[in-house]
Formats: C-alpha cells, structure tokens, sequence
C-alpha cells in the first residue's frame, strides 16, 4: 500500500508546491479557473495581509510517494472566536486527489493542529475567511464559476462527510437573464421612483478614488448591517481598504453605486465583471502582460455578479436595494452583459432570497458550509429551497 505523509509548509519550495496542486488536479476540468497567484499567496499568509492581524494560518501538504496529492489550511480566527465567544478551528484552500485514505490524512492533521491549541469543533471551507471565498460547491457543476467564488470537483463532499463533517449553512447563488431587465423594470419604475422620492435617496456612482476617500463610512454600513447575519465579524477599515485597493483597476463605476439621503451614505452594492472569463485565457497569471489583457478584454465580458447589497439598519425597511438595483440595470443592458449572478446569499436570509426569487432570479449555484464537533455532528439544516439547482442558461432561457 503506498505511504501517505502530511507535512507543514514551511519554505518557498513548498508554498509553490501548496499553489501549484490545484493546475495539476483541474489539468482537464475545462470549467476551473486557475486563480491569481499573488492574490492567493497573501490569502495564504505568505505574504503580508491585513486578515493576518487577527488570525494565523498553517497549511499542510500531503505526500503519496513523494508526489504531492492534496492540501489544505487550518485558519485560527481569533477576532472571530472573541467575537461570538467560541472556540471553533477554520480550515480552507482543502484540494484533494479522490482519495479519502488522503482527505483523512489531511484533515486528521487539521483536528490535531487544533486540538493541542485547546480547539475541538471545525469549520469550513473557508478561504481564508467568510468575507473572501467560502464554501464548498455542492450543486451547480455543469458551469465555470464567477469571478472571487469557489469551484471543486463534486467528489469533495463525499470526502468531508464520510471523515466526519456535516452541513452548518448554505450560501446560495441566483441568476437570470439580462432579457428578464426591460419586463422587471417596467414593474418595479414606478415603485422604485416613490421610493427615492418619498424619502429623497440619491443614487452616486463610486470611482476608485470615491471609494477610498469614504473607507470609514462603508466599512461602517457593512459591519452594522451584516450585525444579525450567520458567521458575520466585523471587518476593520484597513482590511477593506487592502481589498479595495486590490481590484481597484477591476471596479466598474456604474455597477459600484452608494444611496444618499441628506448627503450620507446609506446604503451601496457592488457588481463586478465575471473576470474570470479572462483569468482563464492568461491562466491566472497577471505578469508580465496578463494583466493589460485582463483589462483590456473587459468589454468581451458577458456576464456580470452582483455581490450583496448592504443598507445600514435604520433605513432597512425603505426598499434602498430597489432604488441601487434600478439604477444599476441600465449600465448592465448597455455593457453587452448577458446573464447576471447574485452571490452569495445566505440560505438563512429569507428576505434576500424572497426579493431575488420575486424579481425572476433562480437558484443555479449552492455552496456549503460544513462543521464537526467530537460529540456529535452539527444538526442538519434542511434545505430551505426546494427547486433544483439549475444553470443559468436553464434557468432563464433567452428571451426573444
């Protein structure tokens, strides 16, 4: 039988070994997208980040005759743990040969790492933290995946269930057509106009330099409205200025838009490019010339994710994500963007998922949330949405 051993990553060699499994286990997944390098050795903590301040991360490698076949990361989250006052070990970046005999090896390392810190109950994937990429892809497999969300085989489930993880959350993904726009529009005009006029809402769109000069106030709006949401932290202004300044040549003014009233933010939402259609013709690598051609093909990008709006508490109850949203629909129908994703939303968020599911948007992707405690394992929620997962070509079929 051939031997199995986990090390720790502790020099460049290896970290370059950490990064490159994925290249080698995707090599004929025409769906994968090979990530930005730079970006994930700072997620890492191979390079300086500012998660980093309030959080340690060790990954590990595993070995099978000296070939490496699969990996994985234990993510200490000390904000997170004196947050909600618990004692809960993360792990993440988890790639894997189908191997369970190697996904125990790997994840056992991961229980022990913990366990000798006092740590008894894990949970994830996340990578490195909810704020960034998380979950596990569990339906939704028959399309590449948007810019800054997870991908892996449909084996991955079967190989954390059977060690012993089971479901704690879904995020889930919804998209539609942007054909659905002109019909939704018509209907919500009317409504979305009462709106901003009744309570006088503005709509701004956000330039690099917009973003940056109102940190504070964002960051403010964010930390308040996610207060309630499952797995929230709150996120300090430098990290946010740190991921700000990361995709600061990839923001798109008229899909970056903040809501006003009397001169103060309220409200904003995001959407970005699906950039990922150009990470996989530069294979993820933005040097020496990937990154002129990330840019410079944008136009060519056909669809676009609408990451979650976010509304400070007190004017929650006043529809600003139908006023933002409105906004938002005649860049997107003026861009050349063909379908739209709203992700992630969690699947306890009943009120987000009944405005997207009233708007026409349909379920395409699930991702999962997984937990392991050494009594028991965690109570599995049931799925609270009953359609099928489908793609978004199946979704929403293209209108005439």
């Amino acid at each position: 039988m051939a031997s199995i051993s986990v090390v720790a990553v502790t020099n460049r060699r290896q970290e370059d070994q950490f990064l490159d499994l994925p290249r080698v286990l995707y090599a004929r997944d025409a769906n994968w997208v090979p990530p930005v390098r730079s970006v994930q050795r700072s997620l890492l903590g191979y390079r300086p980040h500012p998660f980093y301040k309030s959080a340690q991360a060790r990954t590990f490698l595993a070995f099978r005759d000296g070939a490496v076949c699969g990996r994985v990361a234990s993510v200490l989250n000390w904000s997170h743990n004196e947050y909600h006052q618990q004692a809960v070990g993360f792990f993440g970046f988890f790639e894997c040969i189908d191997d369970q005999d190697v996904a125990n090896a790997l994840l056992d390392e991961v229980r022990e790492w913990f366990s000798v810190r006092g740590i008894s109950s894990l949970c994830g994937p996340v990578n490195p933290g909810f704020e960034y990429t998380a979950g596990l892809l569990v339906a939704g497999f028959d399309e590449s995946p948007v810019f800054l969300t997870t991908y892996n085989p449909p084996y991955y489930a079967r190989l954390l269930e059977t060690w012993g993880f089971c479901k704690k959350q879904d995020l889930l993904a919804y998209g539609g057509h942007v054909g659905m726009l002109p019909r939704i529009d018509a209907r919500l005009k009317p409504v979305a106009e009462q709106i901003a006029e009744r309570f006088q809402i503005g709509v701004r769109r956000l330039s690099q330099r917009d973003l940056l000069a109102n940190i504070d106030s964002l960051t403010d709006i964010y930390n308040r409205s996610m207060t309630d949401h499952w797995g929230f932290v709150p996120i300090s202004c430098d990290e946010v200025r740190y991921l700000v300044r990361q995709i600061r040549h990839l923001l798109v003014p008229e899909f970056t838009l903040a809501a006003e009233i009397d001169g103060r933010f309220v409200a904003f939402t995001i959407g970005l490019p699906d950039y990922n259609q150009r990470l996989k013709q530069i294979g993820g690598r933005l040097f020496p010339f990937g990154f002129l051609r990330l840019l410079g093909g944008r136009r060519q990008i056909n669809c676009l994710r609408v990451l979650n709006t976010h509304v400070a508490p007190e004017y929650q109850r006043l529809g600003v994500p139908l006023v933002l949203l409105r906004a938002m629909a005649p860049a997107a129908l003026a861009s050349g963007v063909e379908n739209v994703e709203f992700s992630w939303v969690l699947e306890s968020n009943r009120s987000s998922r009944g405005s997207l599911e009233k708007g026409g948007a349909n379920l395409v992707k699930r991702y999962r949330i997984y937990s392991w405690t050494p009594q028991e394992c965690a109570v599995v929620m049931p799925d609270a949405v009953a359609a099928p997962v489908r793609s978004v070509r199946e979704a929403v079929p293209q209108l005439a």
